[in-house]
């Protein structure tokens, strides 16, 4: 099993720390614009982002441009986009405490000025949030966000992290990019199928609607966590060298 590293508190001033947290923050930024954009775009069109026809061009924007986000940052800060996968790759050992912390930060602020740019260039329309649907309660809803998000955990461990692993080099990317647009057609007319909370985060402080917000930060953290652990636990055979672990403060 992976062990969690903390990092050293000098981490944050290095320059290769410095150019990852960039490009989380670039990478997320433009990860959020194409998806939130698209949710925005399919509901002016006939029938909405809620018929089969918007929630297809949701997915397939998702599906693409989650692949070329990764393509774009993973020589730089591992393309992780997603605070859920973050805490995945922290529990496996792959990221320390220190750098996670500030991925996450980079990823919310990405997220945030990628809707308030969305909200002003549509002219101040209401970027959309995920909330449960109609029938759906809190516990269902979590559990669904549970095994989504797991499901793009273990994707990216079995196609990214894993020295091991059969995916032709540069192709595990858009495997990735296949299960989220694949999870959004499953999920997303119940739980919206956010599967990362900073995704949810943005549209939800533009338009100012937390409603339903902490089962997007709950399900998701807890399926990341989930698959790397169990990744990490009973599939992977490390041939890495361990992260340093600081010893002070635990």
């Amino acid at each position: 099993m992976g062990k969690i590293a903390l990092g050293s508190t000098q981490e944050a001033t290095e320059p290769d720390c410095l150019r990852a947290i960039v490009a989380e923050f670039v990478c997320t930024f433009l990860f959020v614009f194409a998806g939130v954009g698209s949710a925005m775009a399919a509901g002016k069109m006939i029938g909405g982002a809620d018929s089969i026809m918007g929630l297809t061009a949701v997915a397939v924007a998702h599906a693409l441009v989650v692949a070329v986000m990764i393509s774009a940052g993973l020589h730089i800060s591992g393309g992780h986009l997603n605070p859920a996968v973050t805490l995945g790759l922290l529990v496996g050992g792959h990221i320390t405490i220190i750098r996670s912390i500030l991925y996450i930060i980079a990823q919310i602020i990405g997220s945030s000025f990628a809707c308030l740019l969305l909200k002003y260039l549509t002219g101040g329309l209401d970027t959309p949030v995920h909330t449960l649907a109609s029938g759906i309660d809190f516990l269902q809803g979590v559990i669904m966000e549970i095994v989504l998000t797991f499901s793009l955990l273990f994707t990216v461990y079995a196609t990214i992290v894993d020295p091991k692993k059969l995916t032709p080099a540069g192709f595990g990317p858009t495997l990735v990019g296949f299960v989220v647009g694949a999870n959004i057609l499953a999920g997303g007319c119940f739980s919206g199928a956010s599967m990362n909370p900073a995704r949810s985060f943005g549209p939800a402080l533009v338009s100012w609607n937390w409603t339903d917000h902490w089962v997007y930060w709950v399900g998701p953290l807890i399926g990341g966590g989930l698959a790397g652990l169990i990744y990490e636990s009973f599939f992977i055979t490390r041939t890495h060298v361990p992260l340093p672990r600081e010893e002070e403060g635990f």
